[in-house]
């Protein structure tokens, strides 16, 4: 009897991880990813990950669309950014999105990929905050640097559209609109997206 109830309860479980698999629940989620992470000399520091939303950390699901592998697809209103992987599924990591007045759609390109970037701040945004003056030659990188510890440069047929896909130290901002309209990632995870990204892929960002 007790054996009986061991398979019964091993094929319940079994199908229950088969609906799980259907249902489009995630393959894996990368939560044990954010912790301190010592990086060109510069040591970031833990993220709190339990006090954001899981949906926001970093996950392998299912997704499909016709877009090649290396594809980056950004929901803005979801708040997800999609790097498309092979055989329907893609790396999902959690956003901040430009808040109203300031939000965007469009395709483009990566131009540039660069570990530490200098931020400087656009003359409009100088306009808005005139105490970011000081930076019109630039901020140098570090922690508290606005592009945080990496950045994807977009540019379309026009050139650079002044909009980047980057790290922030602020981590509580993931899941909201409050940028100036770039996309911005948890620093654990624009690492990572960095290392998984080619310069000239392509970004669709949707609204």
């Amino acid at each position: 009897m007790k054996f009986k109830s061991i398979v019964i309860a091993a094929a319940l479980g079994f199908a229950t991880a088969l609906a799980g698999c259907t249902s489009g629940g995630p393959f894996k989620v990368f939560t044990s990813d954010y912790g301190m992470v010592k990086d060109a000399g510069y040591q970031l520091p833990r993220i709190p990950i339990s006090e954001v939303p899981r949906k926001y950390h970093r996950q392998i699901v299912s997704y499909e669309t016709k877009e090649k592998p290396g594809t980056i697809i950004v929901d803005t209103n979801a708040k997800f950014l999609y790097l498309v992987l092979d055989d329907g599924k893609a790396m999902r990591y959690g956003i901040g999105v430009g808040r109203e007045g300031f939000e965007w759609a469009g395709t483009a390109r990566i131009a540039m990929k660069r570990e530490w970037p200098t931020w400087t701040p656009p003359s409009a945004m100088i306009g808005r905050q005139p105490e970011l003056a000081k930076w019109r030659g630039g901020m140098p990188p570090g922690l508290s640097n606005p592009l945080g510890a990496r950045a994807l440069y977009l540019f379309n047929r026009g050139g650079d559209t002044g909009y980047r896909l980057h790290g922030t130290p602020e981590w509580r901002s993931i899941g909201k609109a409050m940028s100036s309209g770039c996309i911005r990632l948890m620093n654990q995870d624009i690492i990572d997206l960095y290392n998984r990204t080619e310069v000239g892929a392509k970004v669709i960002v949707k609204r």
